[in-house]
């Protein structure tokens, strides 16, 4: 699973927020996405990597900004994943 940080200029309120997660969800097949305007952020979780320019081109349809796209391995956690040696 890959997470993808997106970094979104723009974002004034939970609405910005729900446009920006509907059309990700629209446009890509996701585990999750969510997006914070105090954050300027919007977290994916994917099984396949999302090319850059599909995203920034889908969340700038939607009127913002993508400043910056990083991407790492996601690794879930478990309940008792800190306890384990």
């Amino acid at each position: 699973m890959i997470e993808i940080k997106v970094q979104v200029d723009g974002m004034q309120c939970g609405m910005c927020e729900t446009h920006i997660n509907d059309a990700v969800r629209k446009a890509f097949s996701v585990k999750k996405v969510t997006s914070s305007h105090s954050k300027n952020q919007t977290v994916i979780l994917s099984e396949k990597d999302i090319d850059d320019a599909d995203l920034r081109k889908v969340i700038g349809d939607t009127g913002y900004d993508v400043a910056a796209v990083s991407k790492a391995t996601y690794k879930k956690k478990g309940l008792f994943s800190s306890f384990r040696k």
